[in-house]
């Protein structure tokens, strides 16, 4: 199983691209604390994440750099060539659902199905005992 969630926030404005096939990617990455044992100090990471298509551009319209987020995605590591000829290898996260936990100022931020939700709607429905379908 590949799965990964992690909680930080952007460290820069997501960048939306655009494929030659028009799917929209956006790139960014998120500082995650690291808290190390006994003695040691907190420490932080900088992880890569790449949205594709419609999360890409919920993104776009609504992260900027600062903002708190939860990120869920798988690992993907990648090799490409640069144009000098070396090989390198990235480690970075495809994201497959972005919440965002703190409030952007009259963010008109959740599209339902869409993979982002905005944690201020969040478990605002609350349904009676007897409308639970199980």
């Amino acid at each position: 199983m590949n799965k990964v969630i992690l909680v930080g926030r952007l460290s820069q404005d997501p960048e939306v691209r655009y494929t030659q096939n028009g799917k929209a990617v956006a790139s960014f990455s998120i500082a995650v604390n690291r808290f190390a044992g006994s003695g040691q100090k907190e420490s932080t990471d900088f992880i890569p994440i790449v949205a594709w298509e419609k999360l890409a551009e919920i993104c776009g319209n609504n992260l900027t750099k600062g903002r708190r987020v939860l990120v869920e995605g798988r690992l993907q590591i990648r090799s490409y060539e640069t144009a000098d000829g070396q090989k390198r290898r990235v480690a970075e996260v495809v994201a497959q659902n972005i919440e965002f936990l703190d409030s952007k100022q009259a963010s008109g931020g959740a599209g339902g199905g869409s993979g982002a939700y905005d944690a201020g709607s969040f478990g605002s429905e609350v349904f009676p005992e007897e409308e639970i379908p199980f």
